[in-house]
Parts: C-alpha cells; sequence; structure tokens
C-alpha cells in the first residue's frame, strides 16, 4: 500500500553538501485518525550501502575490519570500531560494489555472493539502506593486504576471528556495530548451527 497520498511536501530546504547531504523537510502527514499534521525533520542522505559476512564454515572462522569511526567516537566510544566489511554503492550495483570493498578492505577476491536482506540502519533521520551479503572465503582468495585507501582516510585492519569468539565479542561489548551483529546473528541461525 503507498503511503504517498497521506504526505503532502510543503518545502525542503538544503543545510548542508559538504560531506554528504543534509536537507531540512517540512511537509503535512495524514495520521491514521484521518487529521493532518504539520512535521519537520532533518534527513540525512550519504546514499545506500553493501555489507558483507565472510566466512569459512570448515574452519568456523570470519572476517572483519577495525578502524576509527569519528561519529562513534564523538558519541564516547573510545576504540577502534571493530565491523564487517561495507561501503557505500558509489553508483555501482550492490553486488559489484560489496566485492569492489571487500578486496578493497581485506585483501580478498571473492566470487559468488549471497544477498541476505536489506535494511535501513536509522530510518528516523538517514535516507541509507544497506544490502547484506555473504560469502564463503579460503586463504587462496587472499590477493592483498587489504586496509582501504589512505586518501579516503581509510586506515584498516583485517581479523580473522573464530565465530563463538564474535559472538561472546556481542555479548561482553567488543562488538557494536549493527550491520554486524545483524550479520553475526544471521550466521548463527544459518551457518554455524550447533
Amino acid at each position: 500500500m503507498s503511503i504517498s497520498p497521506r504526505v503532502k511536501v510543503i518545502d525542503v530546504t538544503l543545510l548542508s553538501d559538504n560531506w554528504y547531504i543534509l536537507r531540512k523537510a517540512r511537509f503535512n502527514f495524514q495520521r491514521a485518525d484521518g487529521s493532518w499534521q504539520e512535521q519537520v525533520r532533518e534527513v540525512y542522505d550519504r546514499g545506500n550501502g553493501a555489507c558483507i559476512l565472510l566466512y569459512n564454515v570448515a574452519r568456523r572462522t570470519i572476517i572483519l575490519t577495525k578502524q576509527f569511526r569519528y561519529p562513534a567516537f564523538a558519541n564516547g566510544y573510545d576504540d577502534l570500531l571493530i565491523e564487517v566489511p561495507a561501503g557505500l554503492l558509489d553508483n555501482l550495483d550492490p553486488e559489484a560494489c560489496i566485492k569492489k570493498e571487500t578486496e578493497e578492505e581485506t585483501g580478498f577476491r571473492i566470487g559468488a555472493v549471497q544477498k541476505i536482506f536489506e535494511a535501513f540502519m536509522s530510518p528516523g533521520s538517514v535516507t541509507e539502506k544497506l544490502h547484506f551479503f555473504a560469502a564463503p572465503y579460503a586463504a587462496r582468495d587472499r590477493v592483498s593486504q587489504g586496509g582501504g585507501h589512505e586518501h579516503e582516510g581509510e586506515d584498516i585492519a583485517v581479523l580473522e576471528v573464530p565465530f563463538d569468539e564474535a559472538m561472546a565479542m556481542i555479548a561482553d561489548g567488543r562488538i557494536k556495530d549493527a550491520k554486524t551483529i545483524m550479520l553475526l546473528q544471521h550466521a548463527a541461525l544459518t551457518l554455524f548451527k550447533v
């Protein structure tokens, strides 16, 4: 069912296009009781992205990255963030993007990937939709050291972690990244069942 008849945009103001795009929207929204209510929201548009869980079922291991994330630091997280490989689509289709990002960040060149699902990560303020993937990896798939691109401000460490330890890292707070937690929970249900 389309919700567009219940939304009447009054105006949209550009607040910033310095890094990505921040807009302020003023609109009328028709509530469930039929009445109209004016609302104002700021919307941050950074484009859509993709993320992936690289796994090795035989060895019960996964590949994660570790890097500095200023927004997490600004919110009191005083450590590098542990995450699955991820990146913005930048005009690529999601599968091509995640293959490129995987090689840049981890040094692994992967073949077939499986699309798991799509999700909005912070729909109250950010337009970004993430495409979630999973793919097997083996030592022979590593073609470089990875680490990302310095000109993009990336300084990425690559971690090969036993799956059970990764799950413990969620429980003890070492992994706090939502996309990583979602993919690890998916793997617990489908790939690494006990």
